[in-house]
Parts: structure tokens; sequence; C-alpha cells
């Protein structure tokens, strides 16, 4: 999926969509995230009115674009803003989460049966609207259920239901995945448990100690088992593949301060157990260290989905490390619609060129020949092996020759790196220096030829051959900064 989400309020009307679906084809997307919102689906208890979803997905097909929808219900971001007015309003029959300090929020709470009812209403109906319109053409591919689920300000909530379930006995469900998973639990899981001796039964400060990381282990079961029960009733009106995507941890952050218990990876354990149909987790990457989260949510579990991504540290060059190091199965940037100039964005380049490379991406997805390199002012050099060679991967700013007129500490850089045969290669993305050494130590490795080309039709078709100046008298490989491109090589060893 090369995709984009669209910013939260853009879908909410139709006239407001209707010049958007043109910039969207513009930027080379195939797939587009939208958010489905359950104040707008029913405005009045038991009507259900699908006007803009139909006008969502009839677009989407006209301009050869799947969906992923994502369902604002009970909750998106922590909150219930998306809960329509006749919810907010009768809040003895829905009742509110309750902070340490006794005050209801606007959060529903998991621990009401009405909350859940409701919910599962209006989100089984979605599903068996979809179905009925789309399941033959197929343009929606995907749910997202509920969004950025998470407690705040404190680690778990305190109404006199959650209070109760606090004190009583930790569910022998989770326990036995506990045991069972012995081997493989998250660090801190393992803590937890391990503290108090590995109790088999007692309640949640007897089993895990007295702590906001109980606290919060104590209410992402909750929230998996609410989500559980959404996603089966939705599956089994249209058996989608679904998926929880989180709000991650800023540095230093405890319990509370960030929106906790939803699917973060220390939580993997307790989620899993609690939420076994949800098919993957995925993470909201605003943060800088895009490697770290992004190979925290790869598992042999858990497959890679980027659903959201942006902020400060953005750059479109992080697509090329998820799919080239993680095989990952979409990319998808916020508030795609708000890009001024989508023909010339440096997203549009890069989706151009990874449309390029997808059905080869796709062919070797899974198999142990591609590789991902992201680079900046920070993390500058990286090596890595694939196939018969080592390659040393440089920012072009480490590179003496290299321009000097853009600041590398606004420029990332980066590849997806395709090994083709024996000796070959496809090294695709900007702003990077690369040579190789044989894993043979006695061999030295000369390079016979550097091809820029472009792929059609799943043919590689050489548009240049890059020699002399362009690859340093036969030193290296070098993809420049300026514009996104994909160059073949040919190696050969010798003694």
């Amino acid at each position: 999926m090369l995709a984009g989400e669209l910013g939260n309020s853009s879908a909410s009307n139709i006239e407001h969509m209707r010049p958007i679906w043109t910039n969207l084809v513009k930027m080379n997307l195939n797939t587009v995230l939208v958010p489905a919102y359950w104040e707008l689906i029913e405005p009045t208890e038991g009507r259900y009115d699908f006007t803009l979803i139909d006008s969502i997905i009839l677009n989407a097909r006209k301009n050869n674009l799947h969906i992923v929808f994502l369902w604002f219900g009970v909750w998106k971001n922590s909150m219930s803003c998306y809960a329509p007015l006749w919810v907010k309003e009768n809040y003895k029959r829905f009742p509110r989460a309750v902070n340490k300090a006794g005050k209801a929020m606007e959060i529903l709470s998991p621990f009401s049966d009405e909350n859940l009812k409701a919910d599962i209403n209006v989100f089984s109906a979605l599903l068996k609207h979809i179905r009925e319109i789309d399941c033959k053409d197929q343009t929606v591919v995907m749910i997202q259920v509920e969004n950025e689920i998470g407690m705040l300000p404190n680690a778990r909530e305190y109404s006199k239901a959650a209070n109760n379930n606090y004190n009583d006995q930790v569910p022998s469900e989770l326990l036995s995945y506990l045991e069972e998973h012995k081997k493989s639990l998250t660090p801190e899981i393992m803590k937890a448990w391990s503290t108090n001796g590995f109790k088999t039964a007692g309640s949640w400060e007897e089993i895990f100690g007295k702590s906001e990381p109980t606290e919060e282990i104590f209410m992402a079961w909750f929230y998996g088992k609410f989500i559980e029960q959404l996603t089966l009733a939705g599956k089994k009106q249209y058996p989608l593949p679904m998926y929880v995507n989180a709000a991650l941890i800023r540095p230093n952050y405890t319990p509370g301060q960030y929106p906790s218990a939803g699917p973060l990876p220390h939580l993997f354990n307790v989620w899993r157990a609690a939420a076994p149909d949800i098919d993957f987790f995925a993470p909201d990457i605003y943060f800088p260290d895009f490697i770290n989260w992004s190979d925290k949510y790869k598992q042999p579990d858990n497959p890679l989905f980027i659903p959201e991504t942006g902020g400060a540290f953005h750059s479109e060059v992080t697509s090329l490390y998820a799919f080239g190091k993680h095989d990952a199965m979409g990319y998808s940037p916020f508030s795609i619609e708000s890009i001024n100039d989508p023909a010339n964005d440096p997203l549009t380049k890069c989706y151009e060129m990874l449309h390029q490379l997808s059905p080869i991406i796709l062919e070797k997805q899974g198999l142990g020949l591609m590789s991902g390199v992201l680079l900046d002012s920070i993390k500058h050099m990286v090596t890595l092996t694939l196939g018969n060679y080592t390659m040393n991967i440089k920012h072009q700013f480490n590179w003496l020759s290299a321009p000097r007129d853009v600041d590398p500490s606004k420029c990332r850089a980066g590849a997806i790196i395709i090994n083709m045969g024996p000796d070959e290669f496809l090294i695709a993305g900007k702003g990077i220096v690369v040579n190789f050494t044989s894993i043979q130590n006695d061999s030295m490795v000369g390079i016979g030829y550097i091809d820029e080309v472009k792929i059609e039709h799943e043919k590689i078709i050489p548009k240049l051959r890059l020699n002399g100046d362009q690859d340093h008298q036969g030193r290296h490989l070098w993809l420049p900064v300026d514009n996104y491109h994909i160059q073949h090589i040919k190696l050969y060893q010798y003694k």
C-alpha cells in the first residue's frame, strides 16, 4: 500500500472531498486511509446513514484507489469525541471513565456493556453495508478498529466498575496465556510477573505488584477484550483484515503521561491474549527514531504497517527503510490532502519510484533478499550484508566530493536494496554512497557496470550507463540527493 491518511475532518463532507480525489491520484497513491465517523453514520440511535461511506467507496473505485476505513467509534486518540450526541448526553446509560480525582472524563468506559453494545451495533451495520456494496470490487481492503486507544491522564480509570475489576482476580485466560508463552514474553511483562514469583492466581497487584505498569497491564487487558468483541462482531458481517494502531511513548514518559494501555510493544503479550482476532498492531510514528519503532513492531507474528506518520521529523525516505528492511505491507503519511503541490512533492516522486519497483518488491518479500537504509545527520553510516557482499553505506554529505548547498541535518537519505542475483543489485533511493566488499576476505570487488534504469512491465530498462565521474572511477555507487534514482549494479570479484 502506497498510501496516505486523510486529516480527521476532510471526509466528513462530499463536496469538500471532490477536488481532493484528483490530487490523491497525482501523488501516485494506490490506497487512502479514510475516517468513518460514528456520529455521522448513526446521528439517531438505530438509524444509519451511509451516504458518506458510499461516496468514498465509489469515488475511490472511480480513481482506481483502495480504501482502509478508520473506525472513529467509541475512542479516537483516547477520547470519545466521535460518539454521537445521543451517547454523549446520556452519561448514565453510557458511563464515562473516571480519573483518580473521581471526575468523569470525555472517555467512554471499557467496563460498560452498554458502551460495547452500542459500538457493536453500528460497527456491525457498517461492515454489513460495506460487504453489500463492495464485496465484488473489494475497494475496501482493511479496517482500523478505533484510533490510538489509550488511557489519560492516569494509567488506569477509577470508576466503580474499574475498581471492582482491579481488585478482582486476574482472569485465568490471561494467566494461561502467559504460562504458555513464558519463553517469549516481553521484558516488561516478564519483570512484572516474576517480581512476585510467577503467581498463577490473585488480584492484579498480587500477580504483578503495586505500580503504574500493573495498572497499565490491567487497562490493556480490558481494552483488548472490548476490541476483541467488537472485531468479532464486525468480522461476522464481513471478515476483512482488522488492526489496531497505537500512539507511541515520548522519551521518559510514564503510564498516564502517554495514552497508556494501547497496543504498544511492551504490552503485545496482553493484547495478543485479549484480542487474538485482531490481525496486527501498527505504530503511528511521529518521532525521529523511526528505525527503533518500526523495528519493534516488525515481529514474527506482527507484519509491519505504518498507518500514520508525519510531523517535524517526517521524510518520505523512511518508507524505503520500512519496505526494504521489514517487508512492510504499507506506508501512510498523515493529512495527505494538505500537501500544497501534490504533483511535485517529494512523496509523489518517491511513490512513483516505488510503483516501478512494486512487482519486484512483492516477488522478493520474505525471502531475505532485500534490505533498507535510513541515514541522517546523527546516523550517517551503516554497514549491511546482503547476498555475497557487505555494503558500506554513507550519507552523501560524508563524501568529500558531495555538494554543500543542502544542510545535512535537515536531509534524510535512504534506499531500498534488492538482491537480483549472485552479483546483481537494484539500489533505489537518494542521498547515499555505497562501496562493496566481498564476504570472502581474500577477494577484491570490482564494479562491472552501473546503469540508471526504469522498470516497465517488470522489465529493467537501462536509461544511462554511469561510469567515470558518476561512479568515482569504479569506486562506488552514488544516488544523488536531488531526486529519487533506481540504479542496477553488476559486481565481480577478483584476486
